[in-house]
């Protein structure tokens, strides 16, 4: 096989390349962060290869742009993970070709880290601080183990408060998964709900009301998008356009508004620790184990893929280093 593609012909009024990479991540249904972040991996490694086109390129240019995030940018190990897949995406859905061996690249270093975890009064100190939609959605991080996007893209469907469950759907791994519901937030939540129910019909009233549906659900059922039940628990304060159909939704609370809630509740709580929203999450499986619960049940709480990933929690359980206990404490 030759090193080089032969590039195909660019016929007039056909899609540039970037514009046939978003149609292949749309095709397949793919997120629009996914679909933004193939976009500017794609760019950067043409831009790199200073604008030559990836059809007169394979594999040696792409070793040597992954070898370059490592060494010379410093991105860690999942970073250049990412910009591997948008380049192979490329490669095989848009371009139709084989770049051939990809082989000799420098990996990025993954660092064994331990995650950050809060006692349970730290928990609490911090929860004080937030005041609501925030401090709801921080509930529900550590009461059910999600993750901030898990509780942001939950929509009124997936709360069952007869049987205390909450289903994730579409989580990581584009995979569901069924968590518990604490009991003590129901009526809180049911509170917050009738706000929410509250503002949807004051949207429809005007003439919206409409939310972003997954995959084809928009055209297989379009009235969805109005129904009471596929709105978002925590609706964003604003409306917006959706970047891919144009139209003026509302959508669901940004992350980075409630990351920035939580920042600045750990610093206003005074616990000495770099928490995150993630770290609800951390503490909801560390609590767990410390409680007692099996690990296997505790991994498909959190819906990891692998027990080793749910195994990190034992070495923060709250008995000293590895779980054993000092000479000193005898």
């Amino acid at each position: 096989m030759s090193d080089r593609l032969s590039r195909p012909e660019h016929p007039p009024g056909e899609p540039k390349l970037l514009d046939r990479l978003r149609a292949a991540c749309r095709v397949r249904h793919y997120s629009l962060r996914t679909e933004d972040a193939y976009h500017d991996w794609v760019r950067r490694f043409i831009l790199f290869h200073d604008k030559r086109h990836p059809a007169d390129m394979a594999a040696a240019e792409i070793t040597a742009f992954l070898t370059h995030l490592a060494v010379d940018g410093g991105v860690g190990a999942s970073t250049q993970n990412q910009a591997y897949s948008a380049i192979l995406f490329l490669y095989r859905h848009v371009l139709r070709a084989d770049p051939g061996v990809i082989a000799g690249v420098v990996r990025a270093h993954r660092p064994k880290r331990l995650p950050v975890v809060l006692t349970k009064p730290e928990v609490r100190l911090v929860l004080r601080q937030l005041d609501d939609p925030y401090r709801l959605v921080a509930h529900l991080l550590y009461g059910s183990g999600l993750r901030l996007l898990e509780a942001l893209r939950l929509r009124v469907k997936d709360l069952d408060f007869a049987r205390r469950e909450l289903t994730v759907r579409e989580g990581k791994g584009n995979k569901d998964r069924v968590t518990m519901l604490p009991s003590s937030l129901e009526p809180e939540l049911l509170h917050h709900l009738d706000g929410v129910r509250r503002g949807h019909e004051k949207d429809l009233a005007a003439g919206g009301g409409t939310v972003y549906l997954p995959a084809a659900l928009d055209r297989k059922l379009p009235a969805a998008a109005a129904e009471w039940k596929w709105q978002y628990v925590f609706p964003s304060p604003v409306r917006s356009t959706d970047p891919r159909s144009g139209a003026v939704r509302r959508h669901h609370l940004h992350e980075g508004s409630m990351s920035r809630a939580v920042s600045a509740a750990v610093r206003a709580s005074g616990i000495g620790k770099r928490a995150t929203s993630h770290s609800f999450r951390h503490s909801f499986a560390t609590h767990l184990l410390e409680a007692g619960y099996d690990i296997r049940t505790v991994q498909e709480l959190l819906g990891h893929e692998d027990v080793s990933t749910t195994m990190i929690y034992t070495h923060v359980l709250n008995r000293g280093g590895l779980g054993v206990k000092s000479p000193l404490d005898d």
